[in-house]
């Protein structure tokens, strides 16, 4: 008789271990899974973000370049709006002023000081506050900083 209860006993002992295996198996398949997922979450995510911010700066170089052409193209001596000089320059520099808002709300905040003195360099260019320095020589400075801090934070990101 004990070898009649033995072997059923047995029986639903293996037949436990066996399903109490398999569902740890399939939960630890299930986390490593949703782990998964969740990292290629984050990496798109990640890149996503640095596309946008690549582009944000894109967009602020591209307005700066606007800006500097116009400071170049400033008529000396100042004058009334002479040939449209002044009727143009205004867009450009709101163009300016509105990408440099963008950087400051996508990227890192280590290019928030950079993107206003940049900015504020491009002002003066333009409005002619450099006395006699020359364009290019106000900006270099201004300009060289914020570009290497641009790629550092992209780099970063």
């Amino acid at each position: 008789m004990t070898g009649e209860i033995w072997a059923p006993v047995l029986s639903l002992v293996g037949v436990l271990l066996g399903g109490g295996l398999t569902a740890f198996a399939q939960r630890a398949t299930q986390r490593s899974a949703e782990r998964t997922e969740r990292q290629r979450l984050a990496v798109a995510t990640a890149e996503s973000r640095r596309a946008e911010q690549l582009q944000v700066l894109k967009e602020f170089v591209a307005k700066a370049q606007e800006a500097e052409r116009v400071a170049y193209r400033r008529p000396e001596p100042w004058g009334d709006d002479e040939n449209g000089w002044m009727t143009s320059t205004g867009p450009v520099m709101t163009a300016l002023w509105t990408a440099s808002g963008n950087v400051m709300l996508m990227c890192d905040e280590r290019l928030h000081e950079l993107v206003r003195a940049y900015g504020r360099a491009l002002n003066q260019a333009v409005w002619r506050d450099i006395g006699d320095t020359e364009v290019n020589e106000h900006l270099e400075t201004h300009k060289a900083a914020f570009m290497a801090a641009a790629r550092r934070s992209l780099a970063s990101g």
